[in-house]
């Protein structure tokens, strides 16, 4: 019983034999002893290890199963018991590894280990959806916290009653962009509102953006085309709370892209920041003319969505949050706006790698 098809067989033969010739160049000491070279091979040996390792594993346990279904045509029964017994184990660690495989064959999105730049903004419904922004902003914290991740406000817009119009925050840490690339999209929320006398339940919307944060090398950026301002960093209600410009704004003139960063308390540092938001914003934009030429294959994939499209809504009088992407609906919302998000990005990625699955055994077999 082979769970691979021959295409994929091409595909780990090859690797393994780039592994074993990565593992002999490493032993040449002429390649040790350069340090540039050794590291890089080194890195590259790395990367497929656990593929190779697997493969190996997997190789092995269908020799052993083609050994025991051989034993079966013998006729000494206590050897086909014997036989029996292997089978019976070997089978299912076949199907294991052979999923697994297929799992470490798909292209890993380059972009997943990156930081990221979040952009909250409050949609329609008026007070309530700069309210329901700041949950979400307190919801992100509470996950970010979680992690171990450093998460840092950039530029917030706050309203008088502690809502937020928009807020841009910075998430560091490892592999940020793999859990936080399912949010972008429309979240709704259903609730009676702080504001609301009658007790009426009223539906609110808030948009979130998620960009993986950019090198400077990635996007190049001419200063000539930037329209830098400084102005006096403002607090709620729009109060001065510096004396000094140290906030920044900066205007993209070719594609009019505005970005801004009052957090911190130099101009230098705020223009840095606001430099970081505008190179992810660039490289956003610059994909996005791409993925209007071409086909609308990716939109299929889940971590793809369309700012415009409604990916989530939080239900509160039922306790109620679905994801209409997988059709996910828990019962858990006061435990996911505590930054319980884990259940639902696994499940997400799940579905997601499940999609590329797909793909990968359509054009394989």
């Amino acid at each position: 019983m082979n769970h691979l098809s021959k295409q994929l067989l091409k595909k780990l033969e090859a690797v393994e034999k780039k592994y074993l010739e990565l593992q002999r160049q490493l032993s040449n000491p002429e390649v040790f002893q350069d340090a540039k070279k050794f590291q890089k091979l080194s890195k590259e040996m790395a990367s497929l290890e656990e593929l190779y390792k697997t493969y190996q594993e997997y190789k092995k346990t269908l020799q052993t199963l083609e050994e025991a279904k051989e034993l079966l045509t013998s006729g000494d029964e206590e050897l086909k018991e014997l036989a029996k017994e292997e089978i019976k184990t070997a089978e299912p660690k076949l199907k294991e590894l052979s999923g697994k495989l297929k799992i470490l064959l798909l292209p890993r999105d380059e972009r997943d280990s990156k930081n990221v730049i979040l952009e909250i903004r409050a949609g329609v419904g008026g007070e309530e959806a700069a309210l329901f922004a700041a949950d979400l902003m307190r919801m992100y914290q509470r996950y970010a916290e979680q992690k171990g991740w450093k998460f840092q406000i950039l530029d917030i817009n706050k309203t008088g009653l502690g809502g937020i119009k928009e807020v841009v925050i910075s998430i560091e840490g490892k592999d940020v962009y793999s859990h936080l690339k399912y949010e972008s999209g429309v979240h709704r929320v259903q609730r009676v509102p702080v504001t609301e006398s009658g007790g009426r339940i009223h539906t609110s919307t808030a948009t979130v953006a998620v960009l993986p944060e950019v090198e400077e090398t990635e996007v190049e950026i001419n200063p000539s085309e930037l329209k830098i301002e400084t102005y006096r960093a403002s607090g709620a209600g729009g109060q001065y709370v510096n004396t000094t410009e140290t906030a920044v704004r900066i205007t993209h003139l070719p594609t009019g892209i505005v970005v801004q960063c009052q957090d911190e308390r130099s101009q230098f540092q705020n223009k840095q920041k606001a430099l970081k938001i505008l190179r992810a914003k660039l490289k956003q934009f610059f994909e996005e003319q791409k993925m209007k030429e071409l086909t609308e294959e990716r939109r299929q994939q889940v971590g793809h969505a369309e700012r415009s499209e409604k990916i989530r809504t939080y239900n509160f009088p039922q306790n109620r949050v679905t994801d209409h992407r997988i059709n996910l609906t828990l019962h858990k919302l006061d435990q996911i706006m505590e930054g319980k998000l884990d259940e639902l990005i696994e499940a997400l990625q799940q579905y997601e790698q499940q999609q590329r699955l797909k793909e990968l055994e359509e054009t394989t077999s």
